[in-house]
């Protein structure tokens, strides 16, 4: 009980601690790179908030829908090597190459459309087939067009940026890219558009008896996701100095954002966050580590994707909400029931005296 002696009072400063955690975790991931200069350790910081993006991204889609993409690196690998292509052809270099974003973004919608309108006319798990089959055709064409430079791939433009702050400026646009990703993330799922997203996934033919539009809202989520993926993609290019099929279009990229969706929480706006800031330096450090060459490290993920889907399928996120709030009511309800919160006062009773007894009149 607060010191007004109003029970209701305490929890209203959940909402300013959120605010707090919130602004403090902004505030260190905007010194993040100041703090630890090392290229190393910024290293870190670029390819999580690159996988920040991404997740978020795959999120939109999947996490709202139910609808299980494992065909989100086409819009990886297609921003990548449109960045690649069109600096190549039209002659831009240096920081120039950055103004190519949008229309990379570009690209990635205009995949997205013929992929939805084909991929999303099945259900959920036709459709991964679906889009397993799309990532194959793109890793394919990749390989064998001319444009995309072949087996060989593409080489990104020269940056003459000094190598002891090279990472500081990809650092702060991938961190603008993952907190514009969160931002549209949140505006959906607080949207109408994001509550018809949901309706699609808990029961979709119900959804459709309501009048949602589920082919048009669906493609219209698809949409976003790759548009944002394929200018993430387009970063992650120019960083690494290079793309071939392999890495652009590569399988793992796929099932990797499944499992930071799932290990942080599926369908929430926070799990792929938390998913991706475990796992990617996670994987970043057992490659580093001569014991996990090879494979070892993707049998290690592996082996964490099955524990997470065995012991803590709705991730981490949910299940510790849930803990804590258990601990904090120590297993009562949430809510106190009006009944327990004893008799009546004397005039509520008199004002419900006359009613009652109508009521009990009329049986």
């Amino acid at each position: 009980m607060s010191e007004s002696g109003k029970p209701g009072t305490a929890p209203n400063l959940a909402p300013a601690l959120k605010g707090g955690g919130l602004v403090a975790l902004i505030a260190i991931a905007i010194a993040f790179p100041q703090v630890y200069s090392n290229p190393a350790v910024t290293n870190y910081g670029v390819l999580a908030l690159i996988y920040v993006t991404a997740a978020t991204a795959w999120n939109i889609f999947s996490g709202n829908t139910g609808y299980i993409s494992l065909g989100q690196a086409v819009f990886y690998g297609s921003g990548a090597y449109t960045m690649g292509i069109a600096a190549r052809d039209w002659h831009i270099t240096g920081d120039s190459v950055f103004a190519l974003l949008p229309f990379c973004g570009l690209v990635g919608a205009a995949i997205a459309v013929p992929f939805g309108l084909i991929a999303l006319r099945v259900r959920r798990h036709t459709f991964i087939v679906i889009t397993i089959a799309f990532f194959f055709i793109f890793q394919l064409m990749a390989f064998n067009f001319s444009f995309t430079g072949g087996t060989t791939g593409l080489q990104s433009p020269f940056l003459n940026w000094p190598s002891a702050t090279y990472n500081t400026p990809f650092y702060y646009i991938a961190l603008a890219f993952a907190a514009g990703a969160i931002v549209i993330a949140w505006l959906v799922r607080r949207s109408r558009f994001g509550l018809q997203l949901r309706a699609i996934r808990d029961d979709e033919d119900r959804a459709r008896g309501l009048g949602v539009k589920a082919m048009r809202v669906k493609l219209s989520a698809f949409l976003i996701s790759g548009t944002i993926t394929a200018m993430i993609g387009a970063v992650w290019f120019y960083y690494i100095n290079q793309v071939e099929p392999s890495t652009g279009f590569d399988p793992i990229f796929d099932l990797t954002l499944v499992l930071m969706a799932f290990l942080g929480g599926y369908g929430s706006i926070s799990g792929p966050v938390l998913g991706a800031l475990l796992i990617e330096p996670l994987t970043l450090w057992l490659n580093t580590q001569p014991q996990f060459s090879g494979y070892l490290s993707e049998i290690l993920l592996g082996a964490i994707f099955l524990v997470v889907v065995l012991f803590l399928p709705r991730g981490i996120i949910p299940t510790g909400g849930e803990l804590i709030t258990k601990v904090r009511t120590r297993g009562r309800p949430a809510v106190i029931p009006a009944t327990s919160l004893g008799p009546p006062a004397a005039g509520t009773a008199a004002a419900s005296g006359p009613s009652s007894v109508s009521s009990g009149g009329g049986r």
